[in-house]
């Protein structure tokens, strides 16, 4: 009988927020697979728990993944454990759970700290519908793309970002996004925990003068839908019939449903936004 995978979720810094369980799973489990061995060391030893540890990183996955997969096909159970938080999620956590799925070996979440959400719920955004987005890649392409394909995204976004590529992230944005509201979540559970609710422009003024130090969760507000109708009408305004309604069609709108919404745009009856547009 295969073993499982426990997917323990650990404190991202109060090492008051461990759980029970996750103490309960660590202490029962055959071996536990870490991405900081030497951390992880310091937390189990807070803990008085004694078990092989073994590394499970970024460059060692597919190797190291191949081993554990073949550990639990002999029946141990396998905890696996970040630096912080929640395994799996911005973490190559995420390879492992997918090697587990293919070789049909449970998966076992054990819930605990994630700061993406603890930084969204603190931030004073809409918590309703969000999206994480995780690290910006440092290829500026590729970061560029990144950024601009949320333009329009009316979800209350969640970034990962280190201190030392703060300045360029929130430049970046600022270029992208606009003078977006953000809320800067430095340190969350530590001594030096801050919730920082401002502006794009106001950040970079004020981390220009006090560089940024910790890791920080990025919370920014959705563009308001209001604003996304707004620059929609301001373009149709400049367009031909013709383009507006092929506008809809490019959208996957059928033409009818199209020549209905141009109509509706203009203030003017369907009809003669088809003679129009048949002309």
């Amino acid at each position: 009988m295969n073993g499982k995978l426990y997917l323990c979720a650990t404190p991202i810094g109060n090492l008051g927020d461990i759980t029970y369980r996750c103490v309960e799973t660590l202490s029962s489990v055959d071996l536990i697979a870490a991405e900081d061995t030497r951390r992880t060391l310091g937390l189990l030893n807070h803990l008085n728990i004694e078990k092989p540890l073994t590394s499970y990183f970024e460059h060692n996955k597919k190797e190291k993944g191949e081993y554990l997969i073949s550990e639990m096909k002999q029946g141990k159970n396998i905890a696996l454990v970040s630096d912080a938080g929640t395994p799996a999620i911005s973490d190559p956590g995420e390879d492992l759970v997918k090697m587990c799925a293919d070789a049909g070996i449970d998966v076992v979440p054990v819930p605990g700290a994630v700061a993406g959400i603890n930084a969204l719920i603190t931030s004073g955004f809409s918590t309703q519908r969000f999206t994480f987005e995780g690290f910006l890649t440092v290829n500026k392409r590729g970061r560029s793309e990144h950024l601009k394909s949320l333009v329009d995204e009316q979800r209350t976004m969640i970034f990962y970002e280190a201190p030392h590529k703060l300045m360029s992230t929130l430049r970046d944005m600022l270029e992208t996004f606009g003078d977006r509201r953000i809320a800067l979540c430095r340190e969350l559970t530590k001594i030096h925990e801050e919730i920082y609710r401002t502006t794009l422009t106001e950040a970079i003024a004020r981390y220009e003068e006090n560089p940024p130090r910790g890791e920080f969760v990025l919370v920014i507000e959705g563009k308001k839908a209001e604003e996304i109708a707004a620059e929609k009408e301001e373009s149709w305004k400049t367009m031909s019939v013709s383009d507006h309604v092929e506008m809809y069609i490019k959208e996957g709108m059928a033409e009818k449903d199209a020549l209905k919404a141009v109509a509706k745009d203009r203030g003017v009856s369907k009809r003669d936004i088809y003679n129009e547009y048949k002309v």
